[in-house]
């Protein structure tokens, strides 16, 4: 699997040059990421498509944001769409993988470019990275973000690795039943692009399991060669609770299992339950959460596109 760094990109101008007349869109799935939209979208309208016009198109899909995200990114120079408002004849699920969907319905560009909404230190070179391996290795067609995550323990010290579900779940889930993975150095990543025809050519399961899948996915059609990964260097961004990693979890866990069943890696006897169970420990003891993650998957639009 081919690695870049993103400074590999730096050159604006000629990755202009070898764009030709391809069309870039950028793509921000988001729910309630007003603190750092409004600097990435900045960033992107500024830098690549008023100073040179690499990005086509940038769309923000929001699940329905009740912080003021939609009026922050429409403000920062954004064209900002309702996941349910898209292609409403399918319904509305809420939920990334979703989001990630329906912008393959809304946006008109050859490449999409998709970005999280979250990323507290966003630079060009994110999208120069993605997408320059796209434009100038035409047997390239997924690109990876990587890069390391620096966060907090409970200590106060910074730990530095993959990201906590990463390297708690889906790191040991590749060691044991994807070996053909291990290379992806952040399987997990928000950040990738894609050339359409690819895209439309796969799943998205609707809620954080998506880009396990499309990696799953890939391997089982023989298409890694055509992956590869950027080294964007270092990604900070908002932690999310135990709670909400345990969700998140939950969801993967659901989409890979699924895929191993599907592939014959692994047997299950049972439908796989979607109700999440966990509990919170507080002074007035434990207190059980439960919810329903049933995490369905939206087809290829290739395939809804030939009924």
């Amino acid at each position: 699997m081919r690695r870049f760094h993103h400074d590999d990109f730096a050159d604006t101008a000629a990755l202009l040059r070898a764009k030709g007349g391809e069309r870039i869109s950028v793509c921000i799935p988001t729910l309630d990421e007003a603190d750092t939209i409004g600097a990435i979208v900045g960033t992107i309208r500024r830098e690549l498509m008023d100073d040179v016009p690499l990005v086509d198109e940038l769309l923000v899909i929001d699940s329905g944001s009740s912080d003021g995200t939609r009026e922050v990114a429409a403000a920062a120079g954004a064209t900002v769409l309702l996941s349910s408002d898209i292609a409403p004849e399918h319904g509305s699920i809420r939920g990334k993988g979703e989001n990630l969907w329906k912008a393959l319905h809304a946006a008109s560009g050859g490449i999409l470019c998709y970005l999280d909404g979250d990323i507290a230190n966003f630079h060009a070179g994110f999208v120069r990275g993605l997408v320059g391996p796209l434009l100038t290795e035409p047997d390239i067609s997924y690109v990876k973000g990587s890069y390391e995550r620096p966060s907090a323990d409970g200590d106060g010290r910074t730990t530095h690795g993959g990201g906590r579900i990463s390297e708690i779940l889906v790191r040991p889930l590749i060691s044991l039943f994807l070996p053909d993975l291990a290379p992806v150095l952040q399987p997990l990543s928000g950040e990738y692009a894609a050339r359409r025809e690819l895209l439309e050519s796969l799943a998205f399961p609707t809620g954080y399991g998506v880009e396990i899948a499309h990696l799953i996915d890939l391997a089982r059609d023989d298409r890694l060669d055509a992956v590869a990964q950027t080294d964007l260097v270092r990604r900070v961004h908002h932690h999310r609770d135990d709670g909400e990693l345990g969700d998140a979890a939950f969801a993967i866990l659901h989409v890979v299992l699924r895929r191993l069943a599907r592939d014959g890696i692994v047997t299950t006897h049972h439908p796989l339950p979607t109700l999440h169970r966990r509990w919170r420990i507080d002074g007035n003891g434990a207190v059980e959460t439960l919810r329903e993650i049933p995490e369905p998957e939206r087809p290829p639009l290739a395939g809804l596109r030939c009924r």
